[in-house]
């Protein structure tokens, strides 16, 4: 413990944009009732995209499906999976607030030269 006060909080990019189609992110330790609704939002769109998966895995056997059904499934399908890409993005974008500070050894202070070789 370095006796930094925030040193167990992180910013947690939250679901969805704000009135001007800006994120929003919350600090807080991830125990808070907004990060708790933000990971309740997240598991219900992973939830739905398990489900749609299944749906989809049944309409691709059934071999009288139509070609409008297709159309459906796939639009379902691309509007599951970006929900899904946006979790992925929201739960890599949580930064630890020490790891802004240029003189941690935290993701703030990587080697510029890593990955351009």
């Amino acid at each position: 413990m370095n006796g930094n006060r925030y040193e167990s909080l992180t910013f947690r990019l939250l679901p969805g944009t704000g009135l001007e189609g800006k994120p929003g992110y919350v600090l807080g330790d991830g125990t808070g009732p907004v990060s708790r609704m933000a990971a309740s939002i997240e598991g219900i769109r992973l939830g739905m995209a398990v489900d749609l998966l299944d749906h989809a895995t049944d309409l691709l056997a059934d071999t009288k499906v139509t070609g409008v059904e297709l159309h459906f499934l796939a639009s379902r399908l691309s509007e599951s999976l970006r929900e899904v890409l946006q979790v992925a993005e929201y739960r890599g974008a949580r930064w630890d607030v020490n790891s802004l500070d240029p003189d941690s050894e935290g993701p703030g202070s990587r080697d510029p030269d890593i990955g351009n070789q």
